[in-house]
């Protein structure tokens, strides 16, 4: 089964992912100090646990999904997308799941957390790519996709996970837009994926709060509005080229979620503009390496697990970045490569390797 590839991987494409893999280990380096003091007696008890449950292990399976062959995806992608869905529904298995901040999205295996949604999103991209680059009618190329993405929307909706399954959903559109199907297909989706939001946001208060403080941040500063305040002043006081590493103010208990959803907040404190800049330039490296690859390849399955690996981490840097920034509604979405949580470094890292793979196989990089 695992065989060598034909050509080197894409070189471009590798620099990128290792420059937001080490800005990752900085930036939890110093965001986590004093959160870990704060629950253990070790100043690095965050870092050490992202770099056992999630860097190692995913750099292992980066390598092995590196290796095998693509058709092994293809031909087993259904079995991926089924096993990911039954973790998804496993987590309402009482002794199994875990509750944090009011909702349950997590599995517990011994000392091991693990957020099944993350392994939902690498699947979904797996088996759409499987089904959209088969021959069956375009028809039924739709009907699959709905299905597809509506077992992953039920999932995620009975967890409250309303910021995966907007990312899934960006990204399935994206793979099904790429798959040449018919336009009159792709504005029904997006259609229907407008009002589901919408309705989907309506439905839960703080949802409407935090869409009521992104259109008036100066309508809660204290209360649902504090974190994006906080964020603010932490990104503004960076100025140029920041406070220095280690030195961020607003981790002291100031921001909430520094190590998690607002650690782009206090990397932009202690780096200012010019780390900022070095980080998306990394992000748009990746971003134009999926392109071409996207481009360049001429196997329809390989094209399109390569858009959509490059659309899920690109767009969620994208709303995490706008989200800290007051361009977007706060969601929740983690910083791919950068937030603590060795769930989504797992497959990041697990899809980077796939990805890796995919340009192996281009004669031209």
């Amino acid at each position: 089964m695992v065989v060598k590839a034909k050509h080197k991987p894409n070189t471009a494409l590798l620099v990128s992912i290792f420059l937001l893999v080490l800005i990752g280990v900085l930036a939890l380096t110093t965001s986590s100090i004093p959160l870990s003091l704060k629950n253990s007696n070790n100043p690095n008890y965050y870092l050490f646990h992202q770099i056992q449950f999630g860097l190692l292990p995913g750099l292992i399976l980066a390598f092995i999904a590196f290796k095998i062959p693509l058709k092994f995806y293809k031909k087993y992608s259904l079995f991926i997308f089924l096993t990911a869905t039954i973790l998804m529904f496993a987590v309402f298995i009482p002794g199994l799941s875990r509750t944090e901040g009011g909702a349950t999205r997590w599995l517990n295996f011994g000392p091991f957390g693990f957020q099944p949604s993350e392994f939902l999103k690498l699947s979904t991209i797996l088996y759409l790519g499987a089904i959209l680059s088969s021959n069956r009618p375009q028809n039924k190329k739709l009907w699959a996709f709905l299905f597809v993405l509506g077992i992953a929307a039920l999932a995620l909706v009975l967890q409250s996970n309303l910021s995966t399954l907007i990312i899934i959903s960006l990204v399935s559109c994206i793979i099904f837009f790429c798959a040449n199907t018919p336009l009159l297909y792709n504005l029904g989706i997006w259609a229907m994926g407008i009002i589901s939001s919408i309705a989907l946001a309506v439905l839960e208060p703080y949802r409407m709060k935090r869409l009521m403080v992104f259109l008036n941040p100066e309508a809660d500063p204290m209360g649902i509005g504090y974190q994006l305040k906080q964020s603010l002043i932490a990104i503004g006081s960076g100025g140029l080229i920041g406070s220095g590493l280690g030195f961020s103010a607003q981790k002291f208990g100031f921001l909430p979620e520094a190590t998690s959803d607002a650690i782009f907040a206090i990397y932009a404190e202690e780096t200012g503009f010019i780390g900022c800049l070095f980080l998306i330039s990394a992000f748009i490296i990746f971003a134009v390496m999926c392109f071409m690859i996207f481009r360049k390849e001429t196997d329809n399955f390989n094209k399109l697990i390569a858009i959509g690996i490059g659309s899920w981490i690109v767009i969620q840097a994208l709303i995490n970045i706008s989200a800290m920034t007051g361009l977007l509604p706060l969601s929740g979405t983690p910083l791919p490569f950068i937030t603590y949580g060795s769930s989504h470094l797992l497959f990041e890292l697990i899809a980077c390797g796939i990805l890796l793979n995919v340009s192996a196989q281009i004669k031209e990089n």
